[in-house]
């Protein structure tokens, strides 16, 4: 790799972990580890926040990552919950209508919800600024992202890590260079990731690539709209339509043969007057929508997150969702191993956990795409009746309306097997609303930042000492709705007070049912859940303890905190702390 030099006079500074990029995704993840103690450089080539609309899409799982980070309130006032999905034929009578409307859903947020992404991106530096663990560099541009074993013997790195990275960049406005030298370095960069290209990484083809229009628009006139996704399905001319705000609507459009005039394709939704009045067009461009997957993720200590590691056509509305899970995913891991000194292995299921959900929310984009514009091969009509005839099943209609979008993650290290009956492990704790000693609160409030216990009985011995080894909460649900133990609350006052590590810190909760059915439903008397709401492994009905510890804690546990000595009849006791 081109050496090189650091400016004269500047003296080259160390950080936790450095993040290339200061978009959605970046912004988040350095909120993320910031809320767990570690500090964060992050690094932008832009100035300000980008100030066109891209992304305008968001579920309700990922509306959850926005309330982890404090600011779902604030987004509330700029968002739109949509309707759902209306599947139109080239007349623009509907074929279906997929409603995704429950203003609670399992998640405890609207099922579907529009916004424009700027004002997402101010929140979120807003955010930021709260956040003196975080800091934000932006007018600089990253030229080299290089892990030490590049540098050779004679490194310049201080200290005496084996994991170092140098991260090299350039002032955009003195061009002046300098370098930074991270424990972690994550790449945010999106599509033309530098940070990819540096780790040997490279994409994978899941074979999609169109030409569309996206147009936003600013118009006071009557929009004929459902408040939900118009989905043409017309190989001639497939689009989408949406209202994102008050007065703001995005239009998509595949290109191909024929009239590209606006007023002339927007012509269903909107009478535009011919000298165009009271209608802005904030942005009219052309996107190549392609699918694509990242070799790699991870090597060493740098990380790909977001647009970095995978691509995806925007159909079912998971581009930067898919990006903000990384976030969620790989943050408390991260966290874990530079605050607590957690085996470095627990860095490796980032990419195997990411990964194949990642591409199978890619490929069910892609057979939306395909299934809803028609393509334009011979075939398209049979798919097209073949797509109306389905959709008049009412058993799929109501699946899809009220299912999330999201797959359970894969069985790995953190996701303890299949159990008898449905499976509760790698899928995510439902949020109601709950009431507690503190009052009513969503049930994240509750559950804290770090590992929980959530049981409707009471926890054997080898539960209680999995959870202090943890330093998880235990959440007891108190399904006959009594009154909350008030020992419970004076014992965690105490423990606080006295600043006890490996005290165990638990709480009553009162909800409308959902929790105690979802627990029975998935034949489960507890379930431990992961710092990002994933279920990692459960108590099957009937008593016991955790079964999968064998699997997880050698990844989790760290000398930083001890593990108590085995309990009397449990089958799987948590190992030793190592030396």
């Amino acid at each position: 790799m081109t050496s090189h030099q650091v400016a004269p006079g500047r003296a080259a500074r160390t950080a936790p972990v450095v993040i290339v990029g200061a978009g959605p995704v970046g912004v988040t993840t350095a909120i993320l580890l910031a809320r767990r103690g570690v500090r964060s450089i992050l690094l932008e080539r832009h100035r300000d926040v980008y100030p066109l609309p891209r992304a305008v899409a968001m579920d309700d799982e990922v509306r959850r990552i926005l309330q982890t980070i404090g600011i779902h309130d604030a987004f509330t006032a700029i968002a739109r919950p949509a309707n759902g999905l209306r599947l139109l034929d080239a007349r623009h009578r509907v074929m279906a209508e997929f409603r995704r409307d429950d203003p609670r859903g399992h998640h405890g947020f609207p099922q579907t919800t529009l916004y424009d992404q700027p004002e997402l991106e101010r929140l979120l530096r807003n955010a930021l600024a709260r956040h003196p663990e975080c800091e934000l560099r932006a007018g600089v541009e990253v030229v080299a992202v290089e892990q030490d074993s590049e540098w050779g013997v004679n490194r310049d790195a201080p200290g005496d890590g084996p994991d170092r990275v140098r991260v090299t960049l350039r002032d955009g406005t003195t061009g002046a260079t300098e370098h930074l030298w991270a424990d972690a370095v994550l790449g945010c960069d999106g599509a033309g990731s530098l940070t990819r290209d540096a780790i040997g990484a490279v994409w994978e083809d899941l074979h999609f690539e169109e030409t569309w229009m996206v147009v936003d628009v600013r118009t006071d006139l009557p929009v004929r709209t459902w408040e939900g996704v118009d989905q043409v399905c017309d190989p001639a001319r497939a689009a989408t339509f949406m209202r994102i705000g008050e007065d703001r609507y995005r239009w998509e459009f595949r290109l191909g043969p024929g009239s590209e005039d606006l007023r002339e394709l927007v012509a269903p939704w909107v009478d535009v007057p011919a000298d165009g009045d009271g209608f802005e067009v904030v942005r009219q461009a052309r996107y190549t929508f392609r699918a694509r997957l990242a070799d790699r993720w991870r090597r060493g200590r740098v990380f790909l997150l977001g647009d970095a590691a995978h691509l995806t056509p925007p159909f079912i509305g998971q581009g930067l969702c898919a990006g903000l899970r990384d976030a969620h995913n790989l943050s408390w891991k991260l966290a874990r191993v530079l605050r607590q000194g957690a085996d470095d292995r627990l860095l490796d299921t980032y990419q195997s956990e990411r990964k194949p959900h990642a591409r199978r929310m890619i490929r069910l984009a892609v057979a939306t795409g395909w299934a809803m514009t028609g393509g334009q091969d011979r075939a398209a009509a049979v798919r097209r009746a073949a797509l109306g005839a389905v959709c008049r099943i009412p058993a799929l209609t109501s699946y899809v309306s009220e299912s999330g979008l999201s797959p359970a993650l894969t069985r790995g290290p953190l996701v303890h097997g299949r159990r008898t009956g449905r499976r509760l492990t790698g899928t995510l704790v439902p949020q109601p609303w709950v009431t507690a000693d503190r009052g009513r609160a969503r049930l994240d409030e509750v559950l804290g930042d770090s590992f929980a216990v959530l049981s409707a009985e009471p926890p054997a011995p080898a539960v209680r000492a999995v959870a202090q080894s943890l330093g998880a909460r235990i959440v007891h649900l108190d399904a006959t709705h009594a009154a909350h133990d008030a020992t419970h609350a004076a014992r965690d006052a105490t423990h606080a007070a006295r600043d006890e590590p490996t005290a165990l810190h638990e709480t009553t909760v009162t909800d409308d049912g959902t929790l105690a059915t979802w627990l029975r439903t998935g034949r489960a008397d507890a379930v431990l859940l992961r710092p990002d709401r994933v279920v990692m492994d459960t108590v099957p009905a009937g008593g016991g303890g955790f079964t999968g510890t064998y699997r997880w804690a050698p990844l989790l546990y760290t000398a930083r905190r001890p593990v108590p000595a085995r309990q009397p009849n449990s089958p799987t006791p948590p190992p030793r702390t190592p030396c």
